[in-house]
């Protein structure tokens, strides 16, 4: 049994942060554990309230896993402060696990802010050079770059600047582009495209999260970064095409969709 960690927040509606990564790690049949970095009350409308948890909890819930059980990827998501990101990146140079798959996770689907701005500098200078690969979507990458991104080129500049602050790999996201999704994937070396299709819905609610942790399951069950990616996009797509009306704002993707179809047949 592979196993991933997912450092994130709680959702207490269910479709993102830590509650999308367990189900997403299920789905991909690895063991997930998680390390809660802030309850937030929330549902597909909106988030209320934002409870952040200490640094030393967060240290700890960390420690107490890397300890006791071996850990095959890392995904990174909310971490809410500046002194919380300095402590994950802290507790994590002392395991130093394998793949870290970090969501810099800044506004949330209704618009609320789940980063404070001023820890941006430090997830850009404590974390992101520990990423495997990071995964901003157009209004991330735009503060991680300090750009404004309004054409392909821009894209690939974007990408280049935040390999440059020391992340191995960048899985640019397109979902909030005007035209069709296409995600763009650099190395460092080479761009590649994953072309895809709009689909017509409101319910996207945790896509980010999920196709992270999607990531973070396929390299934990061995896959290398590009055919994670690759099939991390193929699970998110047909989980929004699959996705639930549920609630009044922004539903959640359907994170099971593959045992749906196996209890049809």
């Amino acid at each position: 049994m592979k196993t991933a960690l997912t450092i994130a927040g709680s959702d207490s509606g269910g479709g993102a942060g830590i509650q999308a990564d367990l189900k997403t790690f299920s789905a991909h049949h690895v063991f997930g554990m998680s390390v809660i970095t802030a309850v937030t009350a929330q549902n597909t409308v909106e988030v209320r309230s934002i409870q952040t948890m200490s640094k030393e909890i967060i240290r700890d819930q960390i420690s107490a896993v890397f300890d006791d059980i071996e850990v095959h990827a890392v995904k990174i998501g909310m971490l809410g402060s500046a002194e919380n990101i300095e402590m994950v990146a802290q507790t994590l140079h002392t395991y130093k696990p394998q793949h870290i798959i970090l969501d810099p996770v800044m506004i949330s689907k209704s618009g609320d802010h789940l980063l404070e701005m001023d820890a941006v500098e430090a997830l850009k200078k404590h974390l992101i050079p520990m990423a495997t690969i990071v995964t901003p979507n157009l209004p991330e990458a735009e503060t991680l770059s300090g750009i404004t991104i309004q054409s392909k080129q821009d894209l690939y500049e974007a990408c280049q600047i935040i390999e440059q602050l020391g992340a191995k790999a960048i899985l640019l996201k397109g979902g909030h582009s005007a035209g069709d999704p296409n995600d763009l994937f650099y190395d460092g070396a080479n761009y590649t495209w994953l072309r895809g299709g709009r689909i017509l819905t409101k319910n996207t609610h945790g896509t980010g999260c999920t196709l992270s942790s999607a990531i973070a399951a396929n390299m934990a069950n061995g896959l290398g970064i590009e055919d994670a990616i690759y099939h991390a996009k193929e699970y998110i797509t047909k989980a929004i095409r699959e996705s639930f009306a549920i609630g009044k704002g922004h539903g959640p993707v359907n994170h099971f969709y593959r045992f749906q179809e196996v209890h049809q047949l």
